[in-house]
């Protein structure tokens, strides 16, 4: 029997699981040398008991995915239904061996808060269950940061740009795992789209640790904040935030973070013909909204704080929410009702489809209002025809069709999630109240972070029970992945010829 043969006899769950180890171990590769470079920071400050541990950790991980390798043939493609299954269930996976760091160094007790917290750092959520991370050791804090830095972008998306042997199946692999309707090619193969995006993403952030740096954040505490500004994360190395820093840090970090939910393709050709921004349908729509909210909140802080400070207060936690990040320079919770109001509203928007932004994505509300203008018109006139436009471009039937099951999916999730949430307790006697419950459930769907209630950017997750972190965790990750790759692991379609 030929080989081709033998592949065409396989049992369909049998190959769909081989190519997930091969990918899986591919990838496992990139998160132990990340784990190598956590042990030399904490080598750097003698903090040599915190370097060994997270050396060990980094050992187990490369030690799995070698082997994982080494058993599995590699692909020879990846198919559709392969790449989602691959990224949903990596998701998963990265975050039990992200984990490690933590467990062996003593800097999170327990497995279901270091679980939590690593899912938090790769989905760049920022939900926390540290009270001060500032007493972090240098690597834990290096590795805590670093796993957002990777997932902003994508962890395997980085594997398709670095490694040769994902090529053939890179497209499909990046269409499961980057945020948006669908990934933006710059190049012929994703792999050298993949390759241009991870160029940019580590430019930028070189150049807002420079900024950071000439303020008055160390070294350090640059490339901390600089790592998780343009991840959209929001881990950062002090418990108020970026509360204490001063107000040329809060403006740098809230261009930063406006930029960071900017499609990241749309900065690479912005690089030499900069009018691209004023081209794009998706950035007009992304910067009006963004500016419209921060007037708004502005406005509604103008009687308790001099003009200064409502200006910057609404712009830094306006672009904090709208694009995810989850950076506080005050403590919202402690805003009057309207705006608060307004803040749960942000926490659904997120920024641009393409960028390191969660939520629903500007491109989805963009289209879902075109789309919902049509029907009502279509009222009017019954016998017109209308066709759906952003900006220049028709948008197709089945493009809408996506747009809108992406948006039902989000919602009952939402709604669900927060239903089975507010019944969780230590005991399972009684519920979290609902502010707390909607705004973790949102924060957590969309990778915000700080809710309201008792999950605010004054407090954290560490109070909650540990069902509800478990459920939190799973959120981050379906929110991260954009609900499709996870919900099809439970398809019997997957899994059968």
């Amino acid at each position: 029997m030929t080989t081709r043969s033998r592949r065409a006899t396989q049992p369909p769950a049998l190959s769909l699981l081989k190519t997930v180890a091969y990918v899986l171990g591919s990838v496992l590769l990139f998160i132990a040398v990340a784990m190598t470079s956590s042990a030399l920071v904490s080598a750097l400050y003698s903090e040599f008991d915190t370097a060994m541990w997270i050396s060990i950790s980094a050992g187990i991980t490369a030690l799995a995915g070698y082997i994982t390798r080494r058993v599995v043939r590699r692909p020879t493609s990846i198919t559709v239904k392969q790449g989602f299954a691959t990224v949903g269930l990596a998701w998963f996976v990265f975050s039990i061996f992200g984990a490690l760091p933590y467990l062996l160094t003593g800097s999170i007790l327990g497995i279901t808060d270091a679980v939590f917290e690593t899912a938090s750092g790769f989905t760049t959520t920022g939900a926390s269950i540290l009270a001060d991370p500032s007493v972090l050791p240098h690597g834990i804090a290096f590795w805590r940061a670093m796993t957002q830095w990777l997932g902003g972008m994508g962890v395997i998306v980085l594997g398709v740009a670095i490694l040769p042997l994902l090529g053939t199946g890179g497209m499909q692999l990046a269409r499961a795992e980057s945020p948006g309707p669908t990934p933006d090619r710059l190049t012929p193969r994703f792999q050298g789209t993949a390759k241009r995006l991870w160029i940019v993403y580590a430019v930028i952030t070189g150049i807002e640790i420079i900024m950071l740096w000439v303020g008055d954040m160390d070294g350090f505490q640059a490339v901390i904040h600089s790592l998780t500004t343009m991840s959209t994360g929001g881990f950062g190395t002090e418990p108020d935030s970026i509360a204490g820093f001063s107000n040329y840090t809060q403006w740098v970090i809230t261009f930063f973070m406006f930029a960071a939910g900017v499609s990241f393709a749309l900065h690479f050709r912005a690089w030499s013909k900069p009018v691209e921004y004023a081209r794009n349908s998706e950035f007009k729509l992304y910067a009006l909204i963004t500016v419209v909210a921060v007037v708004i909140m502005a406005g509604g802080l103008f009687e308790d704080h001099s003009a200064g400070d409502a200006i910057r207060d609404a712009a830094f936690n306006t672009i904090s929410l709208t694009t995810t990040t989850g950076f506080a320079s005050a403590d919202f919770g402690l805003w009057r009702p309207a705006l608060q109001i307004m803040i749960v509203g942000l926490m659904f928007l997120g920024g641009m489809a393409g960028s390191t932004a969660g939520g629903i994505k500007t491109f989805r509300i963009g289209v879902l209002s075109k789309a919902a203008f049509a029907d009502l018109r279509r009222l009017v006139h019954p016998r017109g025809i209308f066709i759906t436009h952003f900006g220049k471009q028709k948008v197709t039937e089945p493009v809408i069709e996506a747009v809108q099951s992406y948006f039902l999916f989000y919602m009952f999730m939402f709604m669900t999630a927060t239903f089975g949430l507010a019944f969780i307790d230590a005991n399972l006697s009684e519920g979290l109240d609902l502010v707390t419950a909607t705004t973790a459930v949102a924060a957590s769907l969309g990778n915000i972070g700080p809710g309201l209630g008792e999950v605010g950017p004054a407090s954290n997750y560490a109070g909650l029970p540990e069902l509800a972190k478990w459920l939190l965790s799973g959120l981050m990750i379906v929110g991260r992945l954009e609900i499709f790759p996870v919900l099809v692991l439970f398809t019997r379609d997957l899994w059968r010829r």
